[in-house]
């Protein structure tokens, strides 16, 4: 009881810590959390020590309140840095030391079938094992009491907020939503005008000689988002047929560059890139770019140039045949910028400082959200606004910074001012990016910054999915779960947080407006590579850096070739992420850190060259995180049952079909992702990629996704599949006609069911829906392919609903006034989904919808949409609809209608929307953007826009296109 007790008191004086200190660091937060679940799990060891652990704990919680303010002070104060360190460390090393002790626990259970001389020989290993953590927690304590000694030397030297002036008890991160933080969003609304238009005019201008742009400025003032607006602009896509965006950054490979401006010139055209494009030269890719791009007018952007060098190895790839074409480039450097632009008689575009008014507004937007300022407030802001020299980026940090401060607290604004320092006055505008950056950092929540570091692992401009991270971060162990939210949400919440403070920008988007792709800027890159190495956070390898901090706790392995000496410092090791690891050599270095890193609890080897899964792997205890997508295994040994802690395991893109009954022991298991490794272009409608799923499953009650499974008869899996009452995301082929009644039973248990995926075991095979009559209520996304006699009634009930594929439903009665008044169904897509006649939206109906796809649909000939229908579609896409005859009745509406897609369609419907040709449907979409349509032709695919001037078919000579859609092509 008493030890229940002591466990208690810490967790409570945890929470209080949690509470009320708002910059509390994560480590040393996270530490005393784990010491409780040590004091739970080795109540006999810690008998001896337990004294000790209350003093240490003591000490941390005392030193929580400073370490976030010596955040702030440590860049210019050498002993405040040294100070903050060594309390990380000490930190660090409690967690290794709790580490080592569930080691020798999972030791014990493992050894308890061995004979009685190896029991032996272990139990005295064990006791020596035991004496020594015992001595190391000793020796913390007196390390903890020497820092805690010197802590008292600078307590005075910071300020300490006052109880309640946490900067974030403004900020609800529950109800975070990304608004309007996006720089690149914020920015284009400010003193880009006349910029613009310049550019455009350059671009335009008749002078048919190659000319290159630059646009040269610091890093964070806006030279990107100018040239991004300029690229979209529609008076340069009317007056050039071939465009591309290529990010070059500083450590470009030339090859790399090459291979990326083809590929996209080659997707713009609908076109397959040439076959062995990886391998290439830089000669021979440099040769397929100007072959390609000598018949075009085209306007391609090379954004982010830092050297000459790099300019020289990509301008002999543009031929200059005198038909108008430009380039622009994006650079820090004005060298760079004279050079490049001068010898081709083009221009430089200096990027200017914002003016006060432009600064004030663009400010106001972000830090009062578009509100004016407080009059109170007004001198303040005006003065740190001066520090910031007029650069977009700062100003969006800064205002970023505020808008989380309490408006009512002027004290609290005057110690940002004055934290900015003196370093913002000086000439060095780099220097005071930096700051301000750092200050965005600084203020971060004690939950974010690790959250926040942990980007560094990333490479320099990858794009970071969403979910990836999310559950690293989870696994990391950097998110509690709250009361009433699972530890997902929190972590969603996490990043929204980032996303508004402009930390990360979204690329693209999922359909319900959350972030799927997005990327940090490289200046917080920078920023978080310095921080992280300083603090052993994190380390990077790559063919340029082969070193890493001594006690590095998480490495990422970056298009590693050959072999790499790898350090003790290994044996710290909580996360290990590779990226581009092709060459089969990298491999003996993995598993060389494999073996010595028995803490690993996140293990990334996505695109590795693996056949078969080291077998160190099933030795790491940690491990909570395993993923080994888009690598070539085939087979899951029975030795996964080691991996107790498991939680997820991402074997997608992979040629894993079985998995063994093993598998069924991982109680913690919680996302099973099985995909085989299947070409989804032609994929015959029986080919399931998943797995083939065996009796027992239910045993997986933490289970939240589980895809993709196979059904199979008599093997009561249906049934045991509602028992796994956690399940978010459910896939499900090979299903059949008597499967219906189990199946809605089993689906109506699942109440968090976010995603549903069913499919029937071939194309004529019924799915039957219609036992069902209360859906899951959280259902977000619904797939369904089969044969569906009629649609059932319980989709209408689908409120949450954002996504539904109809595929191979074959519905013979209109679909549409099934979903109507679904209220947030954004996506619609069927696929031989309808064999009717007419598609018939009514007025005012589909308020929300912004994309639409109708394939094969073999009897269609009508789609029309009544008065104030889908008006906030935005694309809208029609595929091998034989008998169509004319573009939607009432399409001319659509105000809001950006894209219009047509896919092989019959040659009078095409005629009849061209404008050469006077055609009768031509006005109805002359509103949209863009308007083209793909046809087969003389062995080719041909693309035809009808915003382009002239013909604009793709030349015959570039050969087949493999026509990709996605799911849409699964036929």
């Amino acid at each position: 009881m008493g030890l229940f007790l002591f466990s208690l008191q810490i967790q409570v004086s945890i929470d209080t810590c949690e509470d009320q200190v708002e910059m509390a660091d994560c480590v040393v937060v996270f530490v005393l959390d784990k010491i409780t679940n040590l004091l739970a799990e080795e109540a006999i060891l810690l008998q001896e020590v337990k004294h000790d652990i209350q003093y240490i704990k003591d000490e941390l919680e005392r030193m929580i309140a400073f370490l976030g303010v010596a955040d702030a002070f440590e860049e210019g104060d050498a002993e405040v840095k040294v100070w903050v360190r060594q309390v990380r460390d000490v930190a660090n090393d409690i967690e290794d030391v709790i580490d080592e002790s569930m080691l020798l626990s999972y030791d014990h259970h493992f050894r308890g079938s061995c004979c009685f001389i190896e029991n032996l020989v272990f139990s005295i290993r064990n006791i020596k094992s035991r004496h020594k953590l015992v001595f190391e927690i000793q020796a913390i304590k007196s390390r903890v009491h020497n820092i805690a000694v010197g802590h008292q030397r600078y307590r005075y030297k910071f300020y300490v907020p006052e109880q309640g002036s946490s900067s974030n008890q403004a900020y609800d991160t529950a109800n975070d939503r990304r608004g309007d933080a996006l720089l690149l969003e914020e920015a284009e609304l400010v003193g880009i005008g006349n910029p613009r238009q310049q550019l455009i005019g350059w671009l335009v201008e008749d002078d048919p000689r190659l000319k290159v742009v630059s646009v040269v400025g610091m890093g964070g003032s806006g030279k990107t988002t100018l040239v991004k607006k300029v690229y979209e602009d529609a008076a340069v896509k009317k007056n050039f047929n071939s465009l591309a965006w290529i990010t070059v950054s500083k450590s470009f490979k030339v090859e790399e560059v090459l291979k990326d401006m083809i590929q996209q010139l080659y997707d713009e055209v609908k076109q397959p890139a040439p076959e062995s494009l990886s391998t290439m030269s830089s000669n021979r890719l440099k040769a397929i770019a100007k072959t390609f791009l000598q018949s075009r007018t085209y306007v391609l952007v090379f954004d982010d140039i830092w050297t000459i060098q790099a300019w020289e190895a990509i301008r002999y790839a543009l031929p200059d045949v005198n038909n108008g074409s430009r380039v622009i480039l994006t650079t820090r450097l004005m060298d760079v910028a004279s050079f490049c632009s001068i010898e081709s008689n083009g221009y430089v575009y200096e990027m200017k400082p914002l003016s006060p008014e432009e600064v004030w507004i663009l400010f106001c937007q972000k830090a009062f959200h578009g509100n004016s300022c407080p009059s109170h407030l007004e001198s303040i802001s005006r003065n740190i606004l001066k520090k910031c020299g007029g650069l977009p980026l700062a100003i969006v940090a800064v205002g970023g910074v505020l808008a989380t401060k309490n408006r009512n607290n002027i004290r609290e604004w005057g110690m940002l001012n004055h934290s900015l320092g003196t370093e913002l006055d000086t000439n060095d505008k780099f220097e005071s990016m930096r700051i301000v950056l750092l200050l965005s950092f600084n203020d971060l929540p004690y939950y974010l910054k690790p959250c926040f570091l942990y980007l560094s692992l990333y490479p320099e401009d990858h794009l970071i999915e969403r979910n990836t991270l999310i559950y690293r971060w989870i696994m990391e162990g950097f998110v509690k779960q709250k009361e009433l939210r699972t530890v997902e949400d929190v972590a969603d919440g996490y990043l929204n947080e980032l996303i508004n403070r402009s930390l990360i920008h979204p690329v693209q988007y999922n359909d319900d407006g959350s972030m799927k792709l997005g990327r940090i800027h490289d200046l917080y890159r920078g920023l978080i590579l310095s921080k992280s190495r300083d603090v052993s956070f994190t380390a990077t390898v790559d063919e340029q850096n082969k070193l890493w901090p001594e006690k590095t706790r998480r490495l990422s392995m970056h298009g590693m070739s050959g072999n790499l000496q790898v350090k003790r410092s290994v044996t710290k090791l909580r996360s290990l992420l590779t990226f581009g690891i092709a060459d089969p050599q990298s491999l003996s270095c993995i598993s060389q850190v494999l073996g010595s890193s028995r803490m690993l609890r996140v293990l990334d080897l996505r695109g590795a060259p693996l056949k078969m899964i080291p077998e160190t792997v099933f030795k790491l205890f940690h491990l909570r995180y395993l993923s080994l997508r888009n690598t070539n295994v085939k087979v899951l040994p029975r030795s996964i049952e080691r991996l107790k802690q498991l939680e997820i395991l991402d074997l997608k893109q992979t040629y894993v079909t079985e998995l063994p009954v093993e598998i069924l022991k991982l109680e913690n298991l919680r996302h099973l992702l099985v995909y085989s490794c299947v070409s989804y272009s032609y994929l015959p409608y029986n080919c399931s990629p998943g797995f083939k799923a065996f009796r027992g499953i239910e045993a997986l009650r933490s289970l939240q996704k589980l895809a993709y499974i196979e059904a199979t008869p008599d093997s009561g899996i249906l049934r045991e599949v509602g028992m796994l009452s956690e399940l978010r995301r459910l896939v499900i082929l090979n299903l059949r006609k008597e499967d219906g009644r189990i199946l809605c039973s089993s689906i109506e248990k699942l109440h968090r069911l976010e995603s549903l995926y069913l499919k029937s075991v071939e194309e004529n095979e019924i799915l039957d829906l219609s036992y069902m009559s209360s859906p899951p209520p959280l259902l977000q996304r619904l797939y369904l392919t089969g044969r569906i006699v009629k649609l059932p009634k319980w989709i209408q009930d689908l409120n949450s609903l954002v996504k539904i594929y109809l595929r191979w439903t074959r519905l013979t009665e209109d679909p549409l006034k099934y979903l109507q008044d679904l209220p947030n169904l954004v996506h619609l897509e069927f696929l031989v989904g309808y064999t009717g006649e007419e598609l018939y939206f009514e007025q005012g109906k589909f308020q929300r919808l912004k994309l639409l796809n109708l394939d094969k649909l073999d009897g269609l000939r009508r789609v029309t949409i009544g008065e104030g229908s889908i008006p906030h579609l935005e694309k809208l896409v029609v595929q091998r609809c034989a008998l169509v005859e004319s573009v939607p009745t009432g399409i001319e509406c659509l105000l809001n209608l950006k894209v219009l897609e047509f896919f092989d369609m019959p040659d009078e419907f095409i005629t009849a929307l061209r404008p050469d040709k006077q055609g009768a449907d031509s006005w109805k979409v002359s509103h949209i953007g863009e308007v083209f349509y793909t046809y087969w032709r003389d062995g080719c695919w041909m693309v035809h826009s009808l915003k382009e001037k002239g013909n604009n078919q793709i030349p015959g000579h570039s050969g087949a296109v493999t026509r990709t859609y996605g799911r849409r092509n699964s036929l």
